[in-house]
């Protein structure tokens, strides 16, 4: 890197990021495929905007991709990689002009956030706390706490309730991917158990709690949940109620979106980031998202290993195609990401979960354990690529789906 110098990725500055962008010819966004890194290039572009920098967005899934994309582009372009998993490393050996913003030990939405203050752009504060909660971390935590200020000021306050993109209760509580009921990812299941509820038509804060009430007994209550299923479930509840100008209803149901999007329509995911009118697109692509999660999960044939829970899901839902004759199906795979975070919050007994298709797999571990390293190394054996940190990782893989499975568990 030329412009700022370098630091170790965990260690790298939004003084340093402010630096290296402010005085590119042409700057290069490659964020993770998640929701966190999808918001945080969306910042930094709109700061890039403002100060009439040019700029390209694109998302990556794995770290081979970001590597190859940044040196396959001008030597002359500065390439900044956000997310964790992605960093440059091959691509800078080579000689090329790169930086991280990875998302271990912070968010990279903030460290976007404070990147495009150093710039003396006015970042968003609605999307920029929606890329927090994306990270999973709380809102005025550490130091979320100017980003949370911001978005306060920006007209974001905390209501009761369930955190949803859309207005429509059964449409939102069934496709939330914040956490998992029996009703989840079946509209027609919510909606009858909301008329138990026997909600007043224009909803006050007391039907919100009786709904939050509900959501959560119904997201813990069952015999397979784990004990941090209470813990995951709070992240939907009492949420954070965007402004009328903000695409939608709550900041939770932002993130939601945005972690749907850049896994399965990451050109909607990029408009979505920049601030286009991509609502329509997004909320499609997060209802079919959060169904074949959910459906994934219903259907998934499940292993248990000593640390160590697999869900298989290589063919678990079908669809109806348009374009075959009446009543013709097609095989869907659920996204294994957000299968694998709600593997190990909601059903999990072992304390890393893993969901994984005919083709591609994704982990997430209730702690720091190495589950990088371990589909690094499992993908080195098989054939293919993958991204993470200790805690997350994706992988696409080569080969037979019980061959990769072996060479996960012997190197986790």
């Amino acid at each position: 890197m030329s412009a700022a110098g370098r630091t170790e990725p965990d260690a790298l500055a939004a003084s340093d990021v402010a630096a290296a962008v402010r005085d590119a010819p042409f700057v290069r966004l490659f964020a993770n495929a998640d929701g966190d890194a999808l918001a945080a290039a969306g910042v930094l572009a709109r700061a890039l905007d403002d100060l009439r920098r040019p700029f390209q967005v694109g998302v990556v899934e794995t770290a081979a991709e970001s590597a190859d994309r940044i040196a396959a582009g001008d030597p002359e372009t500065l390439s900044v990689t956000v997310g964790s998993g992605v960093a440059p490393t091959e691509a800078e050996e080579e000689g090329a002009d790169a930086l991280s913003i990875p998302a271990t030990d912070r968010p990279a939405s903030l460290t976007a956030f404070e990147s495009a203050r150093e710039l003396g752009a006015t970042p968003d504060p609605v999307l920029a706390l929606a890329g927090v909660l994306a990270a999973g971390a709380t809102p005025g935590a550490g130091d979320t706490g100017p980003v949370f200020d911001a978005a306060r000021e920006a007209g974001v306050e905390r209501r009761p309730g369930v955190g949803t993109p859309t207005a429509d209760l059964a449409d939102g509580l069934a496709h939330t991917t914040l956490a998992r009921a029996p009703f989840s990812g079946d509209p027609g299941a919510a909606q009858a158990t909301l008329a138990e509820l026997g909600l007043p038509a224009e909803l006050d804060a007391d039907a919100h709690r009786r709904v939050a009430s509900l959501f959560a007994l119904e997201s813990t209550d069952v015999d397979t949940a784990p004990e941090r299923a209470v813990d995951a479930a709070e992240r939907a509840l009492r949420p954070h109620a965007a402004p009328a100008d903000a695409p939608f209803a709550t900041v939770e149901g932002y993130a939601d979106v945005l972690s749907a999007v850049a896994t399965d329509a990451p050109g909607t995911g990029v408009a979505l980031a920049l601030g286009h009118d991509a609502r329509a697109d997004a909320i499609e692509t997060w209802r079919q998202h959060a169904a074949a999660a959910h459906r994934g999960l219903d259907r998934a044939t499940t292993g248990r290993y000593d640390g160590l829970f697999v869900a298989r899901v290589d063919v678990t839902g079908r669809r109806e195609a348009s374009s075959e004759p009446s009543g013709a199906e097609t095989p869907e795979n659920a996204p294994v990401r957000t299968t694998a975070r709600l593997l190990r919050d909601f059903r999990s007994p072992e304390p890393v979960a893993m969901a994984v298709s005919n083709d591609e797999a994704a982990v997430a571990a209730v702690e720091a354990s190495d589950v990088d390293a371990a589909l690094a190394a499992a993908v080195e054996e098989v054939g293919g690529a993958s991204a993470g940190d200790p805690e997350r990782g994706y992988a696409r893989y080569d080969g037979d789906t019980k061959a990769f499975i072996a060479a996960f568990r012997e190197a986790l």
